[in-house]
């Protein structure tokens, strides 16, 4: 369950980086309601960046071995992730 909780975070970190360099709620130009959806955007995927990085570390210092819930909101996450993916093209 480790292994796979690990393979999973590195899914779910780096989907979550490659989103986040691309939002910009600071930009120019952009409606209050804009930038506050932007920054809505930010704070999820910084969340989900730093949830993939705990489910890396966990393993590396011998944190409690995963639980189902946990197992099953990475694999929920990866499994959209994916569909995005395929969908994109």
């Amino acid at each position: 369950m480790t292994a796979l909780l690990f393979v999973l975070g590195v899914i779910v970190l780096a989907e979550a980086l490659n989103k986040l360099e691309r939002t910009s709620p600071c930009a120019r130009g952009i409606s209050p309601r804009q930038r506050l959806l932007a920054w809505l955007k930010a704070i999820a995927w910084s969340l989900l960046a730093w949830a993939g990085a705990g489910a890396l570390a966990g393993p590396l210092f011998g944190y409690a071995p995963p639980s189902l819930r946990e197992l099953a909101m990475f694999a929920g996450f990866t499994v959209l992730i994916i569909r995005t993916r395929f969908k994109e093209g």
